[in-house]
């Protein structure tokens, strides 16, 4: 590990970006200010978030800080999933390969798609009439 204050990782999940700091201390997490139990209140949202922590064994050894913005609350943990992931990857390189085996290295490329002229949506087309 390098001897450094904190270790920084920006992640993001479709318009929503986290920026995750990760520090070798222990200590309580918190996301924009809020602890992370308080922040993330659905399960499925805790257990994205802090799936890096389990997979590298260090949920109880490093405090973790982040601020979020952008996207709703689904798209804000697996941000902050991936930010924390990249945070980790920097603390030291050896966590690289359990994270990327479980596939939290890769970005998730998947977003809304845009309108299209002359449709409602994407690709909802108006309703077809005869007469």
């Amino acid at each position: 590990m390098k001897d450094q204050k904190y270790f920084y990782g920006t992640g993001r999940r479709k318009t929503s970006v986290a920026r995750v700091r990760v520090y070798n201390t222990p200590g309580n997490s918190t996301i924009n200010d809020k602890p992370m139990n308080d922040f993330f209140t659905v399960d499925s949202w805790k257990k994205i978030a802090t799936l890096p922590l389990k997979i590298t064994k260090l949920l109880d050894k490093v405090t973790v800080v982040a601020k979020t913005h952008g996207g709703g609350n689904a798209g804000q943990a697996g941000a902050f999933s991936h930010g924390l992931t990249r945070a980790l990857i920097v603390m030291d390189e050896s966590l690289k390969k359990p994270l990327k085996d479980a596939g939290l290295v890769t970005r998730d490329s998947r977003m809304k798609e845009s309108k299209k002229y002359g449709l409602k949506r994407a690709r909802k087309a108006p309703q077809y009439t005869k007469r």
